[in-house]
This record gives C-alpha cells, sequence and structure tokens, in this order.
C-alpha cells in the first residue's frame, strides 16, 4: 500500500531530509586521500545525532554502521572501515539516512577522490543526470515506471547500465516502504502518481554490466566485472506541480 502523507507528514520528513543534505555538506568537506571510510561514518553519526535525530541505517537489519560507503566498483551498501582509505582517483558513493521523530530521510551521492579519470567523471555525471531526469517524471497524473523509463534511457543512451537488483523505495515512518522504484522498465505502467507521494529516488549506475554480486560480509554489493558504479538519491514529494526535493537544503 503506497501511503499518502499529510502535509504535516511532509513537514516532518523534510525536517529528517535537510539533516541528510547537511551531512553530504560535511563530508564534501573531508573527501581527500588517506581519509578512512570509518572516518566519514564517525562524522556522519555525530552530525545526526547533533540535530536529535538518530541514523538510520545503524542496526537495521544488523547494518553495523551509520552510513554506507562504496568505492569504486562497490555499487551500495559498503561497510565503513578503520583500514580502508580513500586513494586519489577514487570515486567514493556516500548512502546517508537520518530518524527525526520516527520520519525518515534518506540521500545518496557519489564524489571524486581528487583527479578522476575521464570516464568515472562522465559515469557521476550521467549518473547524477539521471536522478533528475526520473525526478521531473515524478508528476501527479503519470506512472510509476515512466520514472524507470526515463532514468534506464538517460543511462543506456550513454553506454552505461542500471543496476536492476536493487530498487528505489516509498519512504516515511519506515526506511523502506511500497512501492517499489526499479530504475528499469516500460513506460506509462505501475499505480498512478498522487500528490503527498514520498518516494527515494535512486538511480546506481554502472560502467559495464548491470549485473552485480555481494561479498562475503553479506552487505557489501560489487558490480560483476569490477568496473565502477555510482549512486545519487533524492527523497521527493509528488505534488500537484511536480515533484519537491525534499533532501537538500
Amino acid at each position: 500500500m503506497i501511503v499518502i502523507r499529510s502535509p504535516r507528514e511532509i513537514e516532518q520528513m523534510k525536517r529528517s531530509n535537510v539533516i541528510v543534505a547537511e551531512v553530504f555538506e560535511s563530508l564534501r568537506d573531508l573527501i581527500s586521500p588517506g581519509v578512512t571510510t570509518r572516518e566519514l561514518d564517525r562524522v556522519a553519526e555525530e552530525i545526526i545525532r547533533s540535530k536529535g535525530a538518530s541514523p538510520a541505517f545503524k542496526g537495521y537489519r544488523g547494518f553495523p554502521a551509520s552510513i554506507c560507503v562504496s568505492i569504486n566498483e562497490e555499487v551500495v551498501h559498503g561497510i565503513p572501515s578503520d583500514h580502508r582509505r580513500l586513494k586519489e582517483g577514487d570515486i567514493v558513493s556516500l548512502d546517508v539516512g537520518a530518524n527525526l521523530n520516527g520520519y525518515f530521510g534518506d540521500g545518496a551521492i557519489t564524489l571524486p577522490v581528487g583527479e578522476i579519470d575521464k570516464t568515472a567523471s562522465r559515469l557521476v555525471e550521467v549518473t547524477e543526470r539521471s536522478l533528475y531526469i526520473g525526478i521531473e517524471k515524478a508528476r501527479a497524473g503519470n506512472r510509476l515506471f515512466d520514472i524507470s523509463y526515463a532514468i534506464q534511457t538517460w543511462v543506456e543512451s550513454h553506454g552505461f547500465s542500471v543496476v536492476r537488483d536493487f530498487v528505489g523505495h516509498g519512504i516515511g515512518r519506515d526506511l523502506h516502504e511500497d512501492p517499489q522504484i526499479p530504475n528499469f522498465g516500460p513506460p506509462h505502467q505501475g499505480p498512478r502518481l498522487a500528490p503527498g507521494m514520498v518516494l527515494a529516488l535512486e538511480p546506481m549506475v554502472n560502467e559495464g554490466t548491470y549485473e552485480v554480486k555481494i561479498l562475503a560480509d553479506r552487505w557489501t554489493v560489487v558490480t560483476a566485472d569490477g568496473k565502477r558504479s555510482a549512486h545519487f538519491e533524492h527523497t521527493i514529494v509528488v505534488t500537484d506541480n511536480g515533484a519537491e526535493i525534499l533532501s537538500q537544503l
């Protein structure tokens, strides 16, 4: 069941999502060669808790950290570590969630570490643009898969692939709610979008094959061919006038 959120609930979710955006602003300044992924996790948790919220991911289904930090071929759910340091030329995906007063915020960005090569730069740019192309289709009266089709078409037209095994989702009182939002599929299909639906759109785009596998830690998702992946996510609310992005300052 897709929940239609009240204006009061949407305002609560906006507060949760602004915290997520504030975390990204702080982490951007930390991204540099030599920084450990655990340090990014520590700073993120400090910011989230300083706002009176709790990290949405910590303990979620047993996840051991506050944020997900995924480097290069890691698609999503990378576990921060004291032993993993960022290197010049890496791309690093940060996935952050916050729970404030029982309402969730969720977002993701992929950032360069120092200078990156042209293919990595194009991968990041195409992935970020695909998110906004999807958001443009999140209009009342459209179908859910209009979002999916728009993302897939853009990504594949640039020679990249969209991950099939992990998708976007509804969000609200729970971190993951109905509907599931694939980043691929036929247009004009799926539930009709209505004002008050709150959705977390999150294209995950691979340099090579869309196929992925999960590492022995049972969390970290990597590309099956070892090529790089990028990930962007915004939480949005559908309105009569298009979509409003909640996870931004």
